[in-house]
């Protein structure tokens, strides 16, 4: 009997869509059709397959109204919000506007006597599987620069978006590029885990759970595959006392609470300067007691269900502990909350690093906030955490928010703003948060591997 991948609805728990799985042999063979069809790729001018990845970022264009309805359908997220494409396209295009520079040869000498000079040479098959949460703009930002560098792509989606692999192979396939090079499969564990420990792969990156990658890195354990990773996250927001304090409680609330808190760096935990923890708590309650719960697919839903009933269930239950052990919540139940996918969104205050809400991962539209007395306390509180993604600082002082920066434990600094993707910028983490390094001109040498030259001519 043939194994299925199920996409529950979030908004009723219907089934939404179903696919069948590939068994181990198929899978294989998709995975050696991938590797057949990589050299005549590589082979092609790097200015043809940019024009072809742009082409192909065109056609997933002409279908945002289709793209927001399916999201909303698939994982909860409110149409008002018009899908994934802005994004989508800024990184796509980005990492191909600076591909052929970022993969341009290094020239050490090229005389009478020597050429000598450093290429970057693709790495071969490179399987990316994508999570539900932005499952468009995770993707592309492996899928882009991997085709663009010359290597072949096997996608993967979450099963909660399982229709989104299907949408990108559709357009990259009408903007002509060719079937093999860039495959999307739909794949239980066990079988993804056989592909890789079976060398199927030469470049695996993974954007999950903690424990998803560890399965990865363990498939891949004596092949010498590098797996790339971004993991879990508890990402921090620091106000200090001189910071703009309507524009931190508009942006970090944003920050904790769009996508219903389902963002790989979203706010999950706020430390304040006491001299304004009080103004700004305030503005924040206000913030969220203006929001709608509701039926992502209506036009006036600002904050619609969480994905799955498992994750609304996770942050319920972190929730509840915190309030046991004597943390405050300041927003009421809405009425709209079913017990199930749709869940209030929280403000808790009197929280501690003892309680899970401000140490395991919650993913969901819940934020704990603590009052800190300076700098010192507040770098120790944000460095106590076992991930390390971004961490967004507020304050009018640039030479303050570097110094704090570059004492902080995390993959991205950013000040004046959080939650962001700059496609300049590598995208990367540290501690539980996994190991990678995604867009700008280190995502193109993530996905390629150096090779020299050392041509004597006489």
């Amino acid at each position: 009997m043939t194994q299925t991948v199920k996409c529950i609805s979030p908004i009723d728990g219907s089934v939404y869509a179903e696919r069948p799985l590939l068994d181990e042999a198929s899978a294989f063979e998709t995975a050696a059709h991938a590797r057949a069809a990589q050299g005549e790729w590589a082979a092609r001018p790097l200015n043809e397959r940019i024009a072809l990845v742009r082409a192909a970022v065109a056609e997933v264009g002409k279908t945002t109204d289709r793209m927001a309805e399916e999201l909303a359908h698939q994982m909860g997220r409110p149409v008002r919000y018009g899908g994934e494409f802005g994004g989508f396209n800024e990184r796509a295009s980005y990492m191909a506007d600076i591909a052929e520079e970022a993969l341009a040869p290094i020239l050490i000498e090229d005389s009478d006597a020597f050429l000598r000079k450093i290429e970057r040479e693709p790495h071969g098959v490179v399987f990316v599987v994508a999570p539900w949460n932005y499952p468009y703009m995770t993707a592309i930002n492996t899928v882009a620069p991997a085709l663009i560098s010359g290597n072949t792509v096997v996608l993967k989606h979450a099963a909660q978006t399982i229709l989104v692999g299907e949408r990108m192979a559709e357009a990259f396939h009408a903007a002509g590029v060719p079937r093999d090079v860039f495959q999307n499969v739909f794949l239980s564990h066990d079988t993804t885990s056989a592909l890789i420990a079976g060398r199927a792969f030469d470049f695996v990156n993974f954007t999950g759970s903690v424990g998803g990658g560890q399965a990865m890195e363990r498939a891949a354990a004596g092949t010498f595959t590098t797996v790339s990773t971004e993991l879990g996250g508890k990402d921090p927001g620091y106000v200090r006392a001189d910071a703009d304090i309507q524009a931190a409680a508009d942006t970090l609330i944003d920050g904790a609470m769009f996508n219903s808190g389902q963002c790989c760096c979203g706010i999950e935990r706020i430390y304040v300067h006491e001299s304004v923890y009080d103004d700004f708590l305030a503005r924040c309650v206000e913030i969220v007691k203006g929001y709608k719960l509701g039926n992502p697919l209506d036009a006036a839903t600002t904050i619609g269900p969480m994905a799955n009933i498992r994750f609304a269930k996770e942050v319920r239950a972190q929730i509840a502990e915190a309030l046991e052990d004597g943390a405050v919540a300041h927003i009421e139940t809405f009425a709209e909350d079913d017990g199930g996918t749709y869940l209030s969104p929280q403000i808790l205050t009197n929280v501690s690093h003892d309680m899970r809400v401000m140490r395991d991962e919650s993913f969901g539209p819940v934020v704990g906030i603590m009052k800190v007395r300076d700098d010192e306390e507040a770098i120790a509180l944000m460095n106590d955490s076992d991930f390390g993604l971004t961490c967004s600082i507020w304050t009018q002082d640039t030479d303050a928010a570097n110094a704090l920066g570059k004492r902080l434990q995390t993959g991205t600094v950013f000040m004046n703003r959080c939650d962001y993707l700059d496609p300049a910028l590598c995208w990367t983490g540290c501690k539980d948060t996994g190991r990678g390094a995604g867009l700008s001109v280190l995502g193109f040498h993530a996905l390629t591997r150096p090779k020299s030259y050392h041509l004597k001519k006489a």
